[in-house]
């Protein structure tokens, strides 16, 4: 462990730099073409050869020992969110790592270096899978769409893209840190289904005529109104949260809106609480439309599986953080959290881990998240990661097949869960209106 540490301090430098460059170049998904070139550029300084992404950003590398053993996934996130009120928000964009990805690329990109020192892998068995991945932040939802829509993507999220793509293919386990206020792991997260909501009115002078149009934006507020009160409907072991935003609220002020569009999640605990809340949510949005006499379309795309870390790969963290960073508190808990990441889908096929390392303070997306410890965030994250890799990978690899051949896996193949969120897709107008003035809603 101490050879560990030596590693990953040999290349700090060069870590925090990299802290500092990403954190100045906030882009949302799929659009991190500044943070792919700087993370793909340092990676070919250290000697890596890239599979690079095609026709989209990321990258991923892999580490063969030459020894038998399994594959271990390593990831770091590219992309920013979106918060204009933060003082380092970009003044065009809105963009920033107030998510603390900055965080992670630096701590990547150290696990490389590290990775790269003599005598590091010499005690390690099986292959290490480096991976740069976009799109982790689920929003911007109409332009991913259009991105779908033109085939350059098929899932809004990178890691279920980078899945579909095969960029993961023999893989065995997978973990990678997001940076927060203290180092710790749960049990997991919820899942999610991502909305585009689109409310289809009639135009009409908003003061001569206001009678002949059909208002979108009324019925829209209806529509999140009826969600409001539908919430007590929704079970508590489900973990259901539902919070639209109106992207487009009208064209100008003197006309009755037209079209509005909101765009939203339906989180749950399990799939099975998600499609069942969905069907509340969608019910709620389409009488709200109904009683207005508007039209509403609704897509429907699968967001994220729900993360269930492996008890096996929580110890593994734990157990890693004991012996590289002593001097830091650990907290574990089976508690399943309220937010939602991409690495649910990795969960849903292989054992994985996504706990936490310290460095950060404010609130996650907030306007006043920053990174005040970078060593803690990025260097000693590092050091943490190489940690989790030599217990999973040392002794021809022991621990690392026993964890991928216990894991009771909710899907048996990569196939099999794509085929199951191919189906949650849905799309189109959810009312028909009748030339006898009834209607069937959808």
């Amino acid at each position: 462990m101490q050879r560990i540490i030596g590693a990953v301090e040999k290349y700090r430098d060069l870590i925090l730099e990299a802290e500092r460059f990403v954190w100045a170049h906030p882009e949302t998904g799929f659009k991190e073409t500044v943070t792919s070139g700087y993370m793909a550029g340092k990676f070919r300084e250290l000697g890596y050869e890239l599979t690079m992404a095609e026709g989209i950003t990321g990258f991923y590398t892999v580490i063969d020992t030459g020894r038998p053993g399994p594959e271990v996934l390593v990831l770091g996130e590219l992309d920013s969110i979106i918060c204009p009120a933060h003082k380092d928000a970009d003044p065009v964009t809105g963009a920033v790592h107030s998510c603390g990805h900055n965080a992670q690329c630096a701590a990547l990109l150290g696990v490389a270096a590290a990775l790269t020192e003599p005598g590091i892998l010499d005690e390690l068995s099986g292959r290490i899978r480096l991976c740069a991945v976009p799109a982790e932040e689920l929003l911007e939802i109409e332009y991913r769409g259009k991105l779908r829509d033109q085939g350059k993507i098929k899932y809004f999220g990178g890691k279920t893209e980078f899945l579909h793509r095969g960029y993961f293919d023999g893989v065995d386990l997978a973990f990678m840190v997001h940076t927060s206020g203290s180092y710790s792991v749960t049990g997991g997260s919820v899942g999610c289904m991502s909305k585009k909501i689109i409310y289809k009115g009639t135009a009409a002078h908003a003061g001569g005529s206001p009678w002949s149009g059909r208002n979108a934006l009324y019925a829209a507020t209806c529509g999140i109104n009826a969600v409001n009160a539908i919430r007590e409907t929704f079970a508590e072991p489900d973990i259901i949260r539902v919070h639209p935003i109106i992207t487009h609220g009208g064209d100008m002020v003197n006309a009755i809106p037209e079209t509005v569009t909101l765009e939203s999640y339906v989180r749950g605990s399990s799939f099975d609480a998600i499609v069942k809340a969905n069907k509340k949510v969608n019910r709620a949005l389409t009488g709200a439309a109904y009683s207005i006499g508007t039209n509403i379309e609704i897509v429907d795309a699968p967001g994220y599986g729900p993360l269930h870390n492996d008890r096996q790969m929580m110890k593994v963290a734990e157990d890693a953080a004991k012996l590289v960073l002593p001097d830091y508190s650990f907290g574990s808990s089976n508690h399943i959290g309220s937010g939602s990441t991409d690495m649910g889908d990795l969960s849903a096929i292989m054992p994985v881990v996504h706990p936490y390392s310290g460095g950060a303070r404010g609130k996650g997306h907030g306007n006043d998240y920053e990174i005040v410890d970078p060593v803690a965030a990025c260097v000693d994250c590092a050091k943490w990661q190489v940690a989790m890799l030599t217990l999973l990978l040392k002794d021809g690899g022991a621990l690392g097949t026993k964890i991928a051949a216990e894991y009771d896996a909710p899907f048996k193949s990569k196939e099999e869960y794509l085929a199951y969120i191919d189906a949650l897709n849905c799309e189109g107008d959810r009312i028909e209106y009748r030339e006898d003035g009834t209607a069937v809603l959808k």
